[in-house]
């Protein structure tokens, strides 16, 4: 994610200054190891019967690829820093780096993309298997003897260990059917367990993909649950479960499994770390915070020559010139502010120490009711923020109990916040979040909590007293309740699915066209067309129309007769009060000629220009002034107005 937005940025001339350990650095960068099993029943494409999506016809082992392939794909463009690999097991060919091997090293392990930084060769050859069918090496084709999984788990650790060894985050994604590799063979069992801890132990999380196969279940207990290690802090706020996706249920597999990679393939960095959060004085414990909801916008990451043959990375150097274009050194740059038009100089101690208004730290000062805090008091995003054990052992069990006690009190914590060091400080609310159990609770009311967002405390910055503005709100004027019954079917028949929004759903579509484009680019392939994106945030007029088309032609006519009504009796009551008040006014004997003054006259100066037909010498203008004010519609040419204008004048004076 990126932080340009954020008023406590750190300036680039002062990140010296900021102390970062290693895991600061370590969080930057992702690598994602791909081992997808080669079987007969991978291979195997659905049966042919009733009607189906083309994609649904895929086999299990092609719709893991074209997963694979729409993964690099996203990071080639969006991620240029992070990692990824394919490693294929089962397969009667052996490939570990250069080398290929037929019965030493890691027997039926190939590994068809080493770990590195994806390249466009890399995704074209990868593409040329998956769209093309192109297997020229042969590396599809399954063993005859299944591999072991404590081999394919070690081969991973070797690449994990050769190729990213300072990565902060490294998982590998296993996509497969078999939920029994080894039969029952508790050796084997046992061998693939131990190689499992050693990737634990070496910071690799494991994350499992099953597939099942004709509606039989895949059953986690026959080997994968002594596999997989489910940390309760790597999912925030859920139990971590494993999604399994189903082939032949009349859903696609591909839009199955990417569903469920894709809530797995964005690594969970920190927008701190190891925080220091004072309940009381001498109690401490540790969290970490993640900005969850954050706009996401075309970020240039790197700078990119393409005068050559091929497209390089530009190396970018910054260099400070006097007027003399002489090179100066940083050594030579003094800071300075300008006071009483003299400069007062500083030295980079004394600009610290400005700068220094106290540690990085998360103070809790005290507790108000829920109901004090105004949804108005939300001036910047909301931070989650997770126990970490790292500094503070019990920090979860501490974290937990404040949770429980701020839901049951229904009260929020104030609190005194600095994020990193040199950022000002700000006053937050920790505000407890529910977990979204689709249950009520005893009161019958709804639990509350939302789907895509975890349960837990979240910091709401909140404002100072001269971040808030005095407006005065005049009271709404409220409609008639015949309106409001007419729009009840409206706002019933468009209610979202279980009426929740899921930002998940709609992506930005200026920003794919972004990666559309520079995908096109790095590949060297046609620039699509923009009407080829899928805008899903266009609303479905057509759905629309069919739901609530009449009602809202209903309501629309409703609406113009209110209006119209409402109009009218402003007009005659502003004219009764005009007459009310010139009524005392002696009138000449002979009335004079009306002479036209617009929208200034009054019903009785308008019925007598219109006996005196002066009406005509009124301008479009004027006429169009005089229509609105009655609240009739002011459309059409002179003749039309004026015969609008009489048709009135007949009606209600």
């Amino acid at each position: 994610m990126a932080w340009s937005n954020d008023d406590d940025r750190r300036p680039e001339d002062d990140e010296a200054e900021d102390e970062l350990d290693e895991t600061d650095y370590k969080t930057q960068k992702d690598a994602v190891l791909f081992a997808i099993e080669v079987s007969p029943s991978m291979l195997q494409r659905p049966p042919a019967g009733e009607k189906r999506k083309k994609s649904d016809d895929d086999s299990p082992i092609a719709a893991a690829l074209k997963c694979a392939y729409q993964f690099m794909q996203q990071r080639i463009i969006a991620q240029p820093k992070d990692m990824m690999g394919i490693l294929l097991f089962n397969t009667e060919k052996s490939k570990f780096r250069d080398e290929v091997r037929s019965g030493t090293g890691y027997p039926h392990c190939y590994l068809f993309s080493d770990l590195d930084v994806p390249a466009a060769e890399d995704v074209k050859r990868l593409k040329s298997l998956v769209e093309e069918g192109e297997d020229p090496d042969e590396v599809l084709v399954p063993a005859k003897e299944p591999a072991s999984m404590a081999n394919v788990l070690f081969c991973a650790n070797q690449i994990f260990t050769t190729n990213a060894a300072n990565f902060g985050s490294r998982r590998l994604f296993i996509i497969t059917d078999n939920d029994d590799p080894h039969g029952g063979d508790k050796t084997a069992k046992s061998s693939a367990a131990v190689r499992a801890k050693d990737l634990y132990d070496l910071g690799v999380v494991i994350e499992l993909f099953p597939i099942a196969q004709s509606g039989k279940k895949f059953d986690l207990a026959k080997f994968y649950d002594d596999v997989i290690y489910r940390d309760p802090a790597a999912e925030a706020g859920s139990l971590d479960e494993v999604k399994t996706s189903r082939s032949s249920d009349g859903l696609s597999l591909l839009s199955s499994l990417i569903s469920n990679i894709n809530s797995k393939q964005t690594p969970k960095r920190a927008y701190f770390s190891k925080l220091n959060f004072e309940l009381a004085p001498n109690f401490t414990i540790s969290v970490n915070g993640y900005m969850l909801l954050h706009r996401q916008t075309p970020a240039r990451t790197c700078y990119v020559w393409l005068g050559g043959e091929q497209a390089q990375l530009a190396q970018s150097e910054t260099v400070k010139l006097d007027s003399a274009t002489r090179i100066v050194d940083k050594s030579e740059v003094k800071k300075a502010f300008k006071f009483g038009g003299d400069y007062i100089y500083f030295k980079p101690e004394e600009l610290a120490t400005l700068k220094n208004l106290g540690s990085k730290v998360l103070r809790l000062i005290g507790f108000k009711p829920r109901s004090k805090l105004p949804m108005c008091a939300s001036v910047k995003k909301s931070i989650f923020i997770f126990p970490t054990e790292e500094s503070y052992v019990g920090s979860t069990r501490v974290f937990s109990a404040l949770w429980q006690k701020l839901l049951d009190s229904d009260k929020v914590g104030i609190a005194w916040f600095v994020a990193r060091a040199n950022a000002n400080p700000i006053m937050v609310a920790i505000v407890p979040s529910r977990a979204s159990s689709g249950d009520d609770n005893d009161d019958g009311r709804p639990s509350g909590g939302t789907p895509y967002l975890p349960a837990g405390l979240w910091l709401v910055p909140l404002p100072f007293a001269d971040d808030v503005r005095e407006v005065e709100l005049s009271a709404p004027h409220r409609p008639p309740d015949s309106l409001t019954d007419k729009m009840h079917p409206i706002v019933k028949n468009l209610q979202l699915p279980k009426a929740m929004y899921n930002p998940l759903k709609y992506p930005n579509p200026s920003l794919q066209w972004h990666y559309k484009v520079l995908q096109a680019m790095a590949l060297e392939e046609e620039q699509p067309e923009q009407e080829e994106m899928e805008d899903a945030t266009i609303p479905k007029y057509r759905q629309i129309d069919k739901r609530v088309g009449g009602y809202m032609a209903e309501w629309k006519e409703l609406l113009a007769q209110k209006a119209r009504s409402l109009m009218q009796h402003r007009a005659v009551k502003r004219e009764a009060e005009e007459e009310a008040d010139g009524g005392a006014k002696p009138l000449a004997k002979r009335p004079k000629p009306i002479a036209p003054a617009g929208g200034r006259l009054n019903n009785a100066q308008l019925k007598a220009a219109m006996e005196q037909d002066t009406l005509k010498k009124l301008t479009v203008a004027e006429l169009r002034e005089i229509l609105a004010s009655k609240g009739v519609s002011a459309v059409g040419k002179k003749a039309d107005l004026l015969e609008k204008l009489e048709q009135w004048i007949e009606e209600n004076v």
